[in-house]
């Protein structure tokens, strides 16, 4: 751009913003944001409702929030970090890491916010192409690593294609990489994995690694994608440097309050993620049998490997009243939304082939 009423830096300046899934007319169904279906969780609106001290600041940490993710991870109070949104935390980690002359690691097609927090942390995005199976490739991921390299991401399961990384190929990847590089793995939909060899946070914490930071988010399966909450975990000097990059205040007394409640509901959460699971899984055949190479799909999503395709196809499905993601050039992404979209989502699919 050259019409600028100030000077901007020229990839900030270049950077597109960040679009997300479109919202859906009232007869259509919107499956272009990975949101859950379901409304909050028991207990979850009277919390928020119950919040009313407009007036008073939030407290700053978090700490409550904190002091019961500590407890579920087994680890210190400050080895949690709570943001708005686990995109805020990315941020953060990328500002503290990474500068010009640095470069920051993730696989590609991934979020697509990963290219941009590399331009605003000013480093260098270096970005590893996917496997033919639409998956990680580890180990091309590890010889790209440099003496420049200061972040990597590992987002598992993958979104938007929707493969897992194994716990066995994660655990090989860390100890390819130096001990001073960070290495993030984003599970912002963990909850949705039902493949047992995948990679779990848990399982990296229990390892003692340092310099793995994981990353969660309450939008998703929780389904308080609304309010904005995240967490880290990981070694309290990694997460230390990432609250003083931070905006002060950033998550509200409503979202600790619903992501508090949203926890004391685990039992309905897991019995929620087991029916969003199975309508993904049973999807994914359906659309595989109507001639589809949809990938394995552990998040709360499918993927159509439209290539060239993905802009047409996913307007076909927009005439059909199914609002869904289409990456140009790549595919497009399907949310797991309610169970009365899955006939609708097969036919637009189906047709959209032939």
């Amino acid at each position: 751009m050259t019409d600028l009423p100030v000077r901007i830096r020229p990839e900030i300046a270049a950077l597109p913003a960040y679009r997300q899934g479109r919202q859906a007319a009232a007869d259509a169904f919107k499956l272009s944001s990975n949101e859950n279906p379901f409304d909050p969780l028991p207990g979850v609106v009277e919390a928020v409702r119950a919040a009313t001290t407009f007036n008073r600041y939030p407290d700053a940490s978090a700490a409550r929030l904190r002091a019961r993710l500590a407890d579920r991870y087994a680890v210190a109070p400050d080895g949690v970090h709570v943001a708005a949104g686990s995109v805020s935390i990315l941020y953060q980690l990328a500002s503290a890491t990474s500068g010009p002359g640095d470069e920051i690691m993730f696989a590609w097609r991934s979020f697509e916010a990963y290219p941009g927090l590399a331009a605003v942390a000013g480093a260098t995005a270096v970005m590893v192409p996917l496997t033919a199976e639409s998956g990680h490739d580890l180990d091309a991921m590890a010889d790209a690593v440099t003496d420049r390299t200061r972040m990597i991401i590992v987002c598992s399961p993958n979104n938007p294609t929707g493969p897992v990384v194994s716990q066995a190929a994660f655990d090989a990847f860390v100890a390819r990489v130096p001990r001073d590089v960070l290495i993030v793995l984003d599970e912002a939909y963990a909850e949705f994995v039902t493949d047992p060899d995948a990679v779990t946070g848990a399982a990296v914490l229990a390892a003692g690694h340092a310099n793995v930071v994981i990353l969660r988010t309450f939008s998703k399966a929780y389904g308080l994608a609304g309010l904005r909450v995240g967490y880290a975990i990981g070694d309290h000097r990694i997460l230390d440097a990432a609250r003083s990059t931070g905006i002060p205040l950033s998550v509200t007394a409503q979202a600790e309050e619903a992501a508090l409640a949203s926890l004391d509901a685990e039992d309905e959460l897991l019995d929620r993620v087991r029916h969003i699971a199975a309508r993904r899984d049973a999807l994914a055949d359906r659309l595989r049998e109507a001639g589809w190479d949809v990938p394995v799909a552990q998040g709360n999503f499918v993927w159509l490997p439209a290539g060239e395709r993905a802009l047409e196809i996913a307007e076909a499905f927009d005439a059909a009243g199914l609002i869904v993601r289409a990456f140009a050039g790549d595919g497009v992404r399907i949310s797991s939304g309610e169970e009365e979209s899955v006939e609708r989502i097969v036919a637009a699919a189906a047709s959209a082939l032939r």
